[in-house]
C-alpha cells in the first residue's frame, strides 16, 4: 500500500504545482481575505472529489467518448473562466476595497461556489481524473472503493497544498493592502483567467 501511496502523493504534488485556472482563482480570492481564499480551495476540492467519484463510476468515459458533450462542457468552462476574469478586471478598475473579516463572514457561500464551479466547468478535469486515478489502484483491490478513496485523498492533499497559497498571500497583506499593488495583482490574475478561457474556447 505504501509503495502505491507515495507515488500517488508525489503525482498529486506535481498536479497541484502546475498553474491553472483554479490556482489563479484561489490567488485572486485570497487577495480579498484568507477566508475567501480558503473557502474557494474547499469548493475547488469538492469538485476534485466529485470528478474522482464520477470517474470511479465510469461516467467520465461517456464524456471522453462524446465529442459533442466534451465541446459543450468546454464552451461552458471557457465562458466561466472569461466571466471570472472580466469580473476581476472590472473590480480592479473600480478599485474595489479589500474585504474585511466582518464583511467576509457572510460571504462564504459565493467563495465556495466559485471554486466548485471553476472545477466542475472544466472538462479536462473530468477526463484527467478518469485517466489518472486508475493507475494507482492497488493490484487486486476493488476498483470503485479504491478510486473513491484515492479521490478523497487527492482532494484532502490539495486542501493542504493550496492552503499554503492562501497563507502565503495572507502573510503579504502588508504589501498587498496597498491599493496600487493590489489593483495590479487583480489585473494580472483577471487577464490570465480571460486568456485561459479564450484558449479553452478555441482549442479542439
Amino acid at each position: 500500500m505504501l509503495s502505491t501511496l507515495l507515488p500517488f502523493l508525489g503525482a498529486c504534488t506535481l498536479i497541484a504545482a502546475s498553474p491553472g485556472p483554479s490556482t489563479m482563482l484561489i490567488v485572486r480570492q485570497s487577495l480579498r481575505s484568507r477566508r475567501a481564499g480558503f473557502l474557494t480551495v474547499l469548493g475547488n476540492e469538492t469538485g476534485v472529489f466529485v470528478w474522482g467519484t464520477v470517474a470511479a463510476l465510469g461516467l467520465t468515459a461517456l464524456l471522453a467518448a462524446s465529442q459533442l458533450a466534451y465541446d459543450v462542457m468546454r464552451v461552458a468552462g471557457a465562458v466561466t473562466l472569461i466571466g471570472f476574469g472580466v469580473r476581476t478586471l472590472l473590480d480592479a478598475r473600480r478599485g474595489e476595497p479589500q474585504v474585511s473579516g466582518q464583511e467576509a463572514a457572510g460571504k462564504g457561500w459565493p467563495s465556495y461556489r466559485s471554486g466548485l464551479l471553476m472545477n466542475l466547468a472544466n472538462p479536462k478535469a473530468a477526463v484527467f481524473a478518469m485517466s489518472f486515478l486508475p493507475q494507482f489502484v492497488p493490484s487486486g483491490a476493488p476498483q470503485l472503493p479504491a478510486m473513491v478513496g484515492l479521490a478523497a485523498l487527492w482532494a484532502v492533499f490539495e486542501v493542504g497544498y493550496y492552503g499554503l497559497y492562501v497563507w502565503f498571500v495572507g502573510r503579504l497583506q502588508h504589501v498587498i493592502s496597498r491599493a496600487a499593488v493590489r489593483r495590479r495583482l487583480e489585473q494580472v490574475s483577471g487577464g490570465v483567467l480571460v486568456l485561459l478561457g479564450v484558449r479553452m474556447a478555441v482549442e479542439s
